[in-house]
């Protein structure tokens, strides 16, 4: 008996289930691969994680084309303005700040820093 172009439904099933198990792997040697140089560097081409001087600290937009960059080089900080037209920077030379999230109030004030008072407004309808 001859079923023409098909061929036996079990054994087709069985090679799609080969081919998509391949193709699963080599997805993962691959993303496997991209994790591995991201942390550790090809060396010559890559640097790790660790060797790094340059960082985006963070970003704000500041208007609907442009946007605000905090940028760290060697423990200095640095504010970029882009926009349509360009870069430029606004301040060059900014100390990294003390872990700011980390500081209470009392240790921002033993720091010689005043705390300023948080003022909340309600819209009322």
């Amino acid at each position: 008996m001859r079923l023409g172009f098909l061929g036996d439904p079990f054994m087709d099933i069985i090679d799609f289930g080969r081919y998509l198990g391949a193709l699963l792997l080599v997805l993962g040697l691959l993303g496997a691969a991209a994790l591995g140089t991201r942390r550790f560097g090809l060396p010559g081409i890559v640097k790790g994680a660790a060797t790094r001087r340059l960082a985006l600290v963070e970003t704000l937009m500041v208007g609907p084309r442009h946007k605000l960059f905090l940028l760290r080089r060697d423990g200095v900080e640095h504010l970029v303005l882009m926009g349509p037209q360009g870069a430029s920077v606004v301040e060059t030379g900014i100390s990294a700040p003390l872990a700011a999230a980390n500081l209470r109030d009392t240790d921002i004030s033993e720091h010689g820093l005043s705390v300023l008072p948080q003022h909340s407004a309600e819209i009322s309808a």
